[in-house]
């Protein structure tokens, strides 16, 4: 005995099973209030500034603005935030005429050069300071 089933009566209840997986698989936050440790915060007429918060759930973050060689807003601060593993990660940074500069362990860094590549660089820098030029 062989049953056949239509589109029209199949389609609903893969739909319904899709749904269902999404809402399972879907990440479930905790409800939670995030409280304020510190929030000091100045504005000064030049444009300078300076704020330092803190919440409760290990955010920090502390910057100072200051007025730049050409007028622009250089800043200069760090900020704090907890990893998936409970560790606290910090990363500092400068932000002026030189763009922005961001210091920390955490951040992707490029692998180094082969030791052919530094070779290479020193060849074409004697061919520069020969004269030669390849078109």
């Amino acid at each position: 005995m062989s049953t056949t089933y239509t589109v029209e009566a199949v389609a609903p209840k893969i739909a319904l099973a899709c749904l269902a997986a999404v809402a399972v698989a879907t990440p479930q936050f905790e409800d939670r209030v995030v409280a304020l440790l510190r929030d000091d915060r100045v504005a000064n007429e030049d444009g300078t500034f300076s704020y330092a918060v803190e919440a409760d759930n290990g955010i920090n973050t502390a910057v100072e603005g200051v007025v730049g060689s050409a007028g622009q807003i250089n800043q200069a601060g760090s900020y704090t935030l907890t990893l998936e593993d409970g560790t606290q990660a910090v990363v500092t940074f400068v932000a002026n005429e030189n763009g922005f500069q961001p210091q920390s362990n955490i951040l992707p860094t490029p692998h180094p050069l082969p030791a052919h590549v530094f070779k290479l660089l020193e060849i074409a820098e004697r061919q520069r300071a020969a004269g030669i030029v390849f078109n």
